[in-house]
């Protein structure tokens, strides 16, 4: 998993990532980047998250890599301690 700190571009798909999980109690294993109703991730977040090897874009969703998932598993844990 990439120890380089993300960017705010990159770590706001992951945090929109976080807030499905934490509203739907499941493990998101996918993102939205691109609904063609006006929802578009971040060009630049997915950029670096797909360099990071945290992110595998396909069309308009993008599947979170097993490196992506664990970073998204610490981001929601680190928020749960924050609170």
């Amino acid at each position: 998993m990439s120890q380089t700190p993300l960017s705010d571009h990159g770590l706001s798909i992951l945090v929109f990532a976080a807030y499905h999980s934490l509203v739907s109690g499941k493990t998101v294993t996918r993102v939205v980047l691109d609904d063609g109703k006006g929802h578009k991730a971040d060009g630049e977040g997915v950029e670096e998250l797909e360099a990071a090897g945290l992110l595998d874009p396909e069309g308009e969703r993008g599947a979170l890599t097993e490196a992506g998932r664990a970073k998204l598993s610490a981001l929601i844990d680190t928020l749960r301690q924050a609170a």
